[in-house]
């Protein structure tokens, strides 16, 4: 890597002090307090303990249902409100009497569960005066919670539901129903594992934990690093380097944040200034970061919290997510990686001399052991064990294996440490899952699924492409404030049943919507990782966004592939299906970005531009037909690009 005082006296570096503040104004879930002295080691200790009751469950079996889930959402809440202040401007060394008395509440009201579990479950669904008491702070407190460490949009959705389900027999037409009484709602949402204790909550308290807390071992190692410089030594060479790198390194590092913003402002802090200094303009420097950290929730083997979702969801082993996630994902970073190689070719950008880089035999000699736990964790997963398992050996793995060198073993605090961050990083999705389940427990019980699905069905007239755009700007449009996992949560139960209505396989339409709803950090007007990545980069937030959305143009086709070519997810797909669709769609991918970027081997004509485009969208059909033809008009395209290129020479 690039010398530390280097970096410091480069005008195009941001400082740790405005990465971090830019961090907390893009992602409201790093805006935490930090305490000193006392009251900083009792928040640790509940971080401690938090993480130590996931290892204990997970070693030795998780409890009933409701009572692990009463448990983790719990230290959940009980951590937002000793964490995250409820104004703005309160203080974030100290807390505040109100604060205190939510976290004591928050406590009480998860416990209350696990204390009278065996009453709740004999009363068979009759809530009393206590319960409903207890049941309406609990879910206004999560609601609470999530506007604190989320936002108001995620809030709004949630009381938009409740209201539905509590007044939707006055509503006309197709989604009125028979209404549901303030017990019935309390007792759905808060005494059963249909609401805030349904599956996202349930995921989150198993499998989520375990890999989120894999990944703060993973950065404890120092593997941040190793991927910055891996992917120095193997692209940083090559025309535009630092942007490659910025590519690669964010795809990987991708894995280990499960936040767009997090990886742009981590990463973009050393590849921004990199691409700015090798001749990249401001906008599409920062542009590239954020299509790169966007990506890295579709990449495995450790997706976003909302891949572990989708396996709930569609009933489907997580390693079959991630194998279904495995082509799409490539196809995705090689669409990013093409538009970087011409914009690079365009403006004549050259790459880092090869002397200036790290070498990658040295690189793997010193710290490629780093590598082991996350090959652990896909052997394990491939070999059938849960994901639990898989997640608890490949952190005893990363522990193991970081004391192999002197350089990267973790002392006793670092092992401390990583639990500390490792529950922190947990707070975010526990608030998360916690109001998805609230929306998941109205339309469960109002039936709003279907609905819906038949309402954009009737819409579309029965039209599959009509349905999947209607889809699509649902779930672009829920992503202007709403996080991956609650947006998946959110369309895979109203828009997913509409897909599937007609005929749509269930895990190309859960996939669907997880895609737009990760994309919708780089799709104007809000495309929060491309405007956390402007201001990185210093320069104009839309113009970073605009640039952002032609970078990962790959992914709002590749969405529509998959559902009409559910090979692409490897559904009923056999070695050559899955060659054929490889090279079809890469060339298609290259021959879009070549035309979005005006340029191929030269400068190009608007006949060419045209060319490409409709020769790669022919491309990435399934049609073999159609592919034929899409081949023999970019190559004809190709030919004018090279004879266009023999007359400059000549004319030079």
């Amino acid at each position: 890597m690039v010398d530390d005082k280097t970096l410091k006296v480069d005008e195009n570096i941001i400082t740790d002090e405005e990465a971090s503040k830019l961090l907390k104004e893009f992602d409201k879930g790093s805006d935490f307090r930090e305490f000193k002295g006392f009251p900083a080691k009792i928040v640790a200790g509940i971080l401690i303990a938090f993480t130590l009751f996931q290892l204990y469950t997970g070693i030795f079996g998780v409890l009933d249902a409701m009572i692990q889930r009463a448990i983790h959402l719990a230290f959940g809440l009980t951590l937002v409100y000793t964490l995250y202040p409820m104004r703005k401007h309160w203080s974030r060394e100290k807390m505040h009497p109100a604060d205190i008395v939510m976290a004591v509440l928050a406590a009480a009201v998860c416990l209350y569960v696990v204390v009278f579990y065996k009453d709740l479950v004999l009363r068979a669904g009759r809530v009393n005066t206590l319960d409903m008491i207890v049941g309406i702070t609990a879910i206004l407190l999560v609601l609470e919670a999530s506007r604190r460490v989320i936002g108001w949009p995620m809030v709004i959705i949630a009381i938009v539901f409740i209201a539905y389900a509590l007044f939707g027999r006055y509503i006309p037409g197709k989604l009125a129903h028979r209404g549901v009484d303030i017990p019935n709602l309390v007792q759905q949402l808060f005494f059963t594992t249909e609401g805030i204790f349904g599956i996202p909550i349930g995921v989150s308290s198993t499998f989520i934990f375990m890999f989120l807390l894999f990944g703060a071992y993973l950065e404890k190692t120092g593997m941040g690093e190793f991927f910055i410089d891996s992917a120095n030594s193997i692209a940083g060479f090559a025309a535009g380097g630092p942007a490659k790198v910025a590519v690669m390194s964010s795809a990987m590092m991708g894995t280990l944040t499960g936040s767009s913003v997090a990886n742009v402002v981590g990463t973009g802090s050393f590849t921004i200034p990199m691409m700015k200094r090798l001749g990249y303009k401001k906008s599409f420097a920062g542009a590239v970061e954020a299509t790169a950290s966007t990506g890295g929730q579709l990449m495995p083997p450790i997706m976003g919290a909302a891949a572990f979702l989708m396996a709930e969801f569609t009933n489907t082993a997580y390693v079959k997510v991630i194998a279904a996630a495995a082509i799409p994902a490539l196809l995705y970073y090689f669409g990013v990686w093409s538009g970087v190689h011409f914009e690079a070719k365009k403006l004549g950008l050259k790459g880092t001399p090869r002397n200036e880089l790290p070498k990658l035999s040295y690189i793997m000699k010193t710290r490629g052991h780093l590598l082991i736990p996350i090959i652990t964790v896909v052997y394990l997963l491939v070999a059938g064990y849960t994901p639990i398992r898989a997640a608890l050996g490949a952190i005893a793995t990363s522990i193991i294996v970081a004391g192999f060198k002197k350089e990267t073993r973790l002392s006793f605090y670092d092992i401390v440490d990583g639990m500390i961050k490792g529950a922190r990083s947990a707070i975010t999705v526990v608030s998360a899952c916690a109001t998805a389940g609230i929306i998941i427990g109205v339309v469960t019980q109002t039936g709003l699924g279907l609905k819906m699905g038949s309402i954009l069905v009737g819409i579309a007239n029965g039209n599959l492409m009509l349905t999947l755009m209607f889809t699509m700007l649902t779930s672009l449009i829920l992503g202007i404030g709403v996080p991956t996992t609650a947006n998946y949560v959110i369309t895979s139960t109203i828009a997913a049943p509409a897909l599937m209505q007609l005929g749509v396989p269930i895990l190309a339409a859960h996939m669907f919507v997880f895609y737009f709803g990760i994309i919708a950090d780089v799709t104007p007007p809000v495309a929060l990782a491309a405007v956390a990545a402007s201001g990185v980069a210093k320069s104009e937030p839309m113009r970073t966004a605009f640039q952002a959305a032609r970078l990962a143009i790959a992914a709002f086709i590749i969405p529509y592939i998959f559902v009409y070519s559910p090979q692409m997810l490897l559904i009923n797909a056999t070695p050559l299906n899955v060659i054929i669709m490889l090279i079809t769609s890469l060339v298609g991918i290259i021959a879009i970005a070549a035309a979005l970027t005006n340029y191929f081997i030269t400068n190009m004509s608007i006949v060419d531009r045209i060319s490409f485009v409709i020769g790669g969208l022919l491309l990435i059909t399934t049609s073999v037909m159609l592919n034929v033809f899409g081949f023999a008009i970019i190559a004809l395209a190709v030919l004018l690009q090279v004879n266009k290129k023999n007359k400059l020479k000549v004319a030079a």
